[in-house]
């Protein structure tokens, strides 16, 4: 089998692209043949992407958040002075 961390990094590259991972399966199927990964493991590590990416999505709203009202806070703080 075709080295399975290249093709890993193939199924990144296509979600961040937003393939879905069909999509993805058939092209990894036309780069590599025969020695492309399964469908059922594209389509595992197409999921893996998406619940990275929505944990990352996550943390970066909590973070807007609590950037967003320690601004404000100290907005209000500095004009007290």
């Amino acid at each position: 089998m075709a080295d399975v961390k290249e093709q890993r990094i193939c199924i990144e590259f296509c979600f961040k692209f937003n393939k879905s991972a069909a999509e993805t399966h058939r092209m990894l199927k036309q780069a590599f043949g025969a020695q492309a990964l399964s469908q059922a493991r594209t389509f595992e590590y197409n999921k893996r992407d998406s619940k990275k990416n929505d944990i990352r999505d996550k943390e970066t709203n909590q973070q807007s958040q609590t950037t967003g009202h320690t601004e404000v806070k100290n907005k209000k703080e500095s004009n007290n002075e």
